[in-house]
C-alpha cells in the first residue's frame, strides 16, 4: 500500500470528501461499490471544480456540459459530487443510498435525481449516451448558432471503466463518433486493471487507445491518477481539440488507500466497519462518524458551483443577441427547445382515401415520416444502414457529417456540402449502438430521434430499448419487415418472438398497425408521446387501404384496439382479433362468416399497452367477457394472448420459426390465410 498523501491542499481534502461521503453511503447500505469512488474521485473532482460548465440551480440550463458515470456502479461518487457542488440532492438523501424511494438509487437513474442526464448502469450504454449527447449538440450548435451569439457550444464528459470498454456497444460508439469529428466529446477513461471478477490481463490486453486513435480519436494519458496538475493539464489539451474526440487514460488504482486497493475484491461490496475505519486512519481522514462534512470542502466547492450561475447569465446574454439580429434562429431555437408541435405540425400527412393502391406499411410510414419532418423540425435520426428497405431516409434534409465537400456525389446519401445541421444520421450497422445513441439525442434536449432496423435485428438493440423505457425518454423505433412474410430470406430475418419481446418492457408501447391509415395514426401518437419510447412495426408486403367510409376511423388507434367491423345481428357470437397485415386476412373471414349468418366481429388490436390503459368499461365494450368464443390471429408467437382469447378462445400464431419460401406461401402455409381462419372459426363454433 502506498504511503498516503498528506492534505496539502484544499483541493486534496475535498477529493477525500468526495471519497468518504461515497464509502459511507455504502457502508450504511451494506451495499455498493467502492473501488471506482476511491480510485476515480481525484479525476472527477478536477473535472467538477475546474472545467465542467453547470448550473446545480438550474439542472436543466440548456447549454449546460453533460457528465454521463458510464460506469454506473460507481453512482455513489456521482450522488458525493452532486451534494458537495450544491445541487438538490440533501445529505439525508445520501444517508438513504440504495433504499425505497432513495432520490441516490444503486444505479444512476434519469428523473431520479437532479444532475443524473442518463440511466446508466448496464456497462457501454452511458458512452453510447454520451456519443448521442454529443451528436445533438452539434446538430443544434449548426442550426442555431450565429457568430458572436453563440448559445450551443458545450462539452460531453463521460467516466467509462475498463468494463464500459469491453463491451461491443461501446466501440460501436466510439468508431461513428471518431468518423463524424465530435470534437466536443471527452471520455476519462479510468484505467485501473481490474474487473468485477478478476485482474482484466485474464481477459482484456489490447491496447485500447491505439484501438480509439485508429477509430479517429486523440489519446492522452494521465500516469497518475492522484496527480491533480496532471488531469487539469490533460483535460485542458482536451477542450483545445475540435476535430477528434479525446480519450483520456487515466492509471488509477480502484480501492485506493484501502487493504482491499488493487484488488477485485474492492469492486461491489462495502469495505466494512473496520477496513473503511483503517481506510480512513490511512488516507489521513480527520472525521471518524460516518458522513462527516468538513466545512471548508463544502464552502470550496460550493463556489465552484455558484461559478455556474454567473455563465449561466452570460448565455442568457448572447441568447437575447441572438433574438435582437437573428429572430429567424431566435425562433428555430425557441421551437425546438419548447414541449409543444408548432401548429400545423401534421398537416401534410398524407390521408389514403378509399381507393388507394395497397402500399406496404413501412412504404407508407416513410411518406408520413417526411411529411411530419417538412413541418417538425425537431425529427433526427437514421438506420442501421437500411434506408433504402425501411423507407426512413429524410428527404432533402442532408447528411450529418463533419462539415467538408462530399467531393461529388455520394451514393446513398445527401450529396454536396455535408453539415452537422443535416437530420439523416448515418449509424452504420450498429444497431446497439444506435440505440444508445438515439437515448443520447433524446436525453440532451431539443430532438426527437428515430431509428431504423429490420424487425429481427430489434435484438440487437434491446438492451438500450428497456433503458429508453426505464428513462421515459421519447425514442421513436421504426421496425420493418415484420413478420414471414419477409420471405425468402428465411428465418434468420424472419422475426416471430420479438413482438411478445418488445410487448414485455414497462413504458415502451408497441404499435402494429394494418394499413397505411393506421400507420398515419400511429405516427401522430408516437410524435405527441413524451413520457417514454415507441416502436413502430411495420409491413413488407403491400397491403390494401382500408376503407374508412365504410369502417371506424384509424383515429382509433389511440385506443389501441377497437372494433373494426361490428357482428350486425347484434352480440356477436365470435370475435376475431387481429393486428397488422394479419388484419385484412381477418377482415375477409369476418365478410364470409357474415354472408353465411354469423354474428361475427373483427377486432384491430395494434398496441396491447395502449389498450390496457383504456377503462375497463371500454376493453369489455370491445372485447366483451360473455363472448368466450375468441380467436387471435397475428404472425408471432403466442405468447401472451391468453390474455385475450382465454381458456375457450383459440391463437393462430407462429411458434417455430419460420421459412425460406415466398412471403405469401409462408403465410398460407402457417395457417394465416382467410380460408384457414374461417376453418378454425367454424370448429370454434362447433364446440
Amino acid at each position: 500500500m502506498p504511503e498516503p498523501t498528506p492534505f496539502a491542499t484544499l483541493d486534496q481534502l475535498a477529493v477525500d470528501t468526495l471519497r468518504f461521503l461515497a464509502v459511507d453511503m455504502i457502508e450504511q447500505a451494506d451495499s455498493g461499490h467502492p473501488g471506482l469512488p476511491l480510485g476515480a474521485a481525484p479525476l472527477a473532482y478536477v473535472l467538477w471544480s475546474r472545467h465542467l460548465r453547470f448550473n446545480p440551480r438550474d439542472p436543466a440550463w440548456p447549454d449546460r456540459d453533460r457528465f454521463v458515470l458510464s460506469a454506473g456502479h460507481g453512482s455513489a461518487l456521482l450522488y458525493a459530487l452532486l451534494h458537495l457542488f450544491g445541487y438538490d440532492l440533501p445529505l439525508t438523501e445520501l444517508q438513504r443510498f440504495r433504499r425505497w424511494q432513495s432520490r441516490a438509487p444503486g444505479h444512476p437513474e434519469r428523473g431520479e435525481t437532479p444532475g443524473v442526464e442518463v440511466t446508466t448502469g448496464p456497462l457501454g450504454q452511458g458512452i453510447a449516451n454520451a456519443v448521442g449527447l454529443a451528436i445533438a449538440e452539434r446538430h443544434l450548435a449548426a442550426r442555431c448558432n450565429r457568430g458572436a451569439a453563440t448559445i450551443v457550444g458545450h462539452h460531453t464528459y463521460v467516466l467509462a471503466g475498463d468494463g464500459d470498454l469491453m463491451e461491443g456497444i461501446a466501440l460501436e460508439a466510439i468508431s461513428l463518433a471518431g468518423h463524424l469529428k465530435l470534437g466536443q466529446l471527452i471520455c476519462l477513461y479510468d484505467s485501473n486493471g481490474i474487473s468485477l471478477a478478476a485482474e482484466t490481463r485474464l481477459s482484456f490486453t489490447e491496447d485500447v487507445g491505439a484501438r480509439c486513435a485508429a477509430c479517429g480519436w486523440q489519446i492522452l494519458h494521465v500516469d497518475d491518477g492522484n496527480d491533480l496538475a496532471a488531469l487539469d493539464h490533460a483535460l485542458g489539451v482536451a477542450k483545445a481539440e475540435s476535430e477528434r474526440p479525446t480519450l483520456i487514460v487515466v492509471s488509477t488504482h480502484i480501492g485506493y488507500g484501502s487493504s482491499k486497493q488493487d484488488s477485485c475484491e474492492a469492486h461491489g461490496a462495502p469495505l466494512g466497519k473496520e477496513a473503511t475505519a483503517a481506510t480512513k486512519r490511512h488516507l489521513g481522514w480527520p472525521g471518524e462518524e460516518p458522513f462527516h462534512l468538513p466545512a471548508a470542502a463544502l464552502a470550496h466547492c460550493r463556489r465552484a458551483g455558484a461559478a455556474g450561475i454567473r455563465r449561466q447569465q452570460g448565455w442568457q446574454a448572447r441568447l437575447e443577441l441572438l433574438k435582437k439580429n437573428q429572430p429567424a434562429a431566435y425562433a428555430d431555437w425557441q421551437q425546438l427547445q419548447s414541449l409543444e408541435l408548432p401548429a400545423g405540425w401534421d398537416a401534410e400527412v398524407p390521408a389514403y382515401p378509399p381507393g388507394s393502391k395497397a402500399i406496404a406499411t413501412r412504404a407508407a410510414g416513410g411518406e408520413i415520416l417526411n411529411a411530419l419532418a417538412a413541418n417538425v423540425g425537431k425529427i433526427i435520426g437514421g438506420s442501421a444502414d437500411l434506408d433504402p428497405s425501411t423507407k426512413t431516409a429524410l428527404k432533402g434534409k442532408g447528411s450529418f457529417q463533419p462539415p467538408q465537400t462530399a467531393g461529388g456525389k455520394v451514393q446513398g446519401a445527401e450529396s454536396g456540402v455535408w453539415s452537422y445541421a443535416g437530420a439523416n444520421i448515418a449509424f452504420g450497422v450498429r444497431e446497439h449502438a444506435m440505440g444508445g445513441i438515439v437515448n443520447g439525442i433524446a436525453a440532451h434536449g431539443g430532438l426527437i430521434p428515430y431509428a431504423a432496423t429490420f424487425f429481427v435485428f430489434a435484438d440487437y438493440l434491446r438492451p438500450a430499448i428497456r433503458l429508453a423505457a426505464l428513462s421515459r425518454l421519447q425514442v421513436i423505433y421504426v421496425f420493418t419487415h415484420d413478420s414471414i412474410a419477409v420471405g425468402e430470406d428465411g428465418p434468420t430475418h424472419q422475426p416471430v418472438e420479438q413482438l411478445a419481446s418488445l410487448r414485455a418492457i414497462p413504458g415502451l408501447v408497441t404499435l402494429r398497425p394494418a394499413d397505411a391509415t393506421e400507420t398515419a395514426a400511429a405516427w401522430r401518437l408516437a410524435l405527441t408521446r413524451r413520457d417514454g419510447p415507441t416502436a413502430l412495426v411495420l409491413s413488407r408486403q403491400n397491403l390494401a387501404v382500408l376503407d374508412r367510409h365504410l369502417l371506424p376511423p384509424a383515429t382509433l388507434v389511440a385506443k389501441g384496439g377497437y372494433v373494426l367491423v361490428e357482428a350486425p345481428q347484434g352480440a356477436p357470437e365470435i370475435i376475431l382479433i387481429a393486428t397488422g397485415a394479419e388484419v385484412h386476412a381477418a377482415l375477409a373471414a369476418c365478410q364470409e362468416l357474415q354472408r353465411e349468418g354469423v354474428a361475427a366481429r373483427l377486432v384491430s388490436l395494434p398496441s396491447w399497452e395502449l389498450f390496457e390503459a383504456q377503462p375497463q368499461a371500454y376493453r369489455d365494450s370491445v372485447l366483451p367477457p360473455a363472448v368466450r368464443r375468441r380467436i387471435a390471429i397475428e404472425a408471432g408467437c403466442s405468447f401472451g394472448w391468453s390474455r385475450y382469447v382465454g381458456s375457450a378462445g383459440v391463437c393462430l400464431a407462429i411458434d417455430r420459426f419460420g421459412a425460406s419460401a415466398p412471403g405469401e406461401e409462408n403465410l398460407t402455409r402457417f395457417g394465416f390465410s382467410a380460408d384457414n381462419i374461417h376453418a378454425v372459426a367454424h370448429q370454434l363454433l362447433a364446440d
